[in-house]
């Protein structure tokens, strides 16, 4: 049975609109946009072929797990957590949580959801959903990148908790625990876009931020000695698409949802020139969508000589010239 008054919802991310949804159940009305722009969501990071990188890759958010804490940190509210290193207790907790009618988020890998068609799992720790019911010896999950809710068998949900490998698991569970009669909003927005603007401007880190965009720009045309051949490098000209668009980031990697947010927060705190770089940011996650039909289409036609690299350099080149005016702008506007 479905836990009484829960509504499935969509969203852009599965961290991002887990918060969002477990929030808007437990009684504050937010937005997926002002939880991910509260939590300073947005961000860059290029991590070139090191010990815990097989090949060169790229993160456009923060670090799993940081939204739920920020959140906490700038809203006032209190999360309950758990993790374990027992898969028995851990699934004992989380039907213990069900049966107090208390809509769970799990942290699981991806692989192992077998709602999702063969074709597009694939190993991933860091997938967050919601678990909101049970019926026998399935359970009804809440996946913010399905129109509506699905079951999933509880020896496959175990897997999912308590997979191995990098990031795993451990099986953790998360839910709102209290939330503050009345809350500062203005103040988390400011505390938010001011984190987001360090990150992006001054964070002392050669390969985050603006200067890991510049760090991708330049070292892309070096991809080609570290794929063992044509069509490995072709799949991982292709993720840059995937990383951008379709894990969701909600488009052009977040861009599109911190627009969105900027325009809300314009209206909370009365800031009018916030709109205008909504709209100046829905421009730049444009070009950063140019970005992601180029790579598609050179990685998908095998069309990957140096001329290529180059020009998929310098549109990056570009995002990262035109980003660093916006946060520097977004930064005088918010101060």
């Amino acid at each position: 049975m479905i836990i009484p008054s829960f509504t499935h919802k969509m969203a852009a991310h599965c961290e991002s609109g887990t918060i969002t949804s477990l929030l808007n159940h437990a009684g504050l009305e937010i937005s997926e946009p002002l939880v991910f722009g509260i939590s300073s969501g947005i961000f860059f990071g290029y991590f070139h072929k090191m010990k815990s990188f097989t090949f060169p890759t790229f993160i456009v958010r923060n670090k799993p797990g940081q939204m739920r804490k920020n959140i906490e940190k700038r809203l006032g509210i209190r999360f309950s957590t758990y993790e374990f290193e027992d898969a028995a207790k851990g699934m004992a907790m989380l039907d213990h949580l069900l049966g107090q009618n208390i809509p769970t988020a799990c942290q699981v890998d991806f692989f192992y959801m077998d709602y999702v068609p063969s074709w597009e799992r694939v190993h991933i720790n860091v997938h967050f959903m919601i678990v909101a019911g049970k019926e026998g010896n399935k359970y009804l999950i809440s996946d913010v990148y399905f129109p509506q809710m699905v079951q999933l068998e509880a020896a496959s949900l175990e897997k999912g908790r308590f997979a191995g490998g990098s990031m795993s698991p451990h099986g953790f569970l998360f839910h709102p625990n209290t939330i503050p009669p009345s809350i500062d909003y203005e103040s988390a927005i400011k505390k938010g876009i001011k984190k987001a603007c360090f990150n992006m401007l001054q964070i002392p880190i050669p390969f985050l931020g603006i200067k890991g965009m510049r760090l991708f720009a330049k070292r892309i045309v070096e991809w080609p000695k570290f794929a063992r051949d044509t069509e490995h490098l072709s799949h991982e000209i292709m993720k840059i698409n995937i990383l951008l668009e379709d894990q969701g980031t909600g488009g052009a990697g977040f861009r599109f949802m911190y627009a969105t947010f900027l325009q809300q927060a314009a209206e909370i705190i009365h800031q009018p020139q916030l709109k205008e770089l909504s709209k100046q940011l829905m421009i730049i996650g444009d070009g950063w969508r140019e970005i992601s039909l180029f790579s598609a289409r050179i990685g998908k036609n095998r069309d990957l000589g140096p001329d290529k690299l180059r020009k998929l350099s310098e549109l990056i080149h570009d995002r990262a010239d035109v980003e660093e005016n916006f946060f520097r702008n977004l930064s005088k506007a918010i101060n």
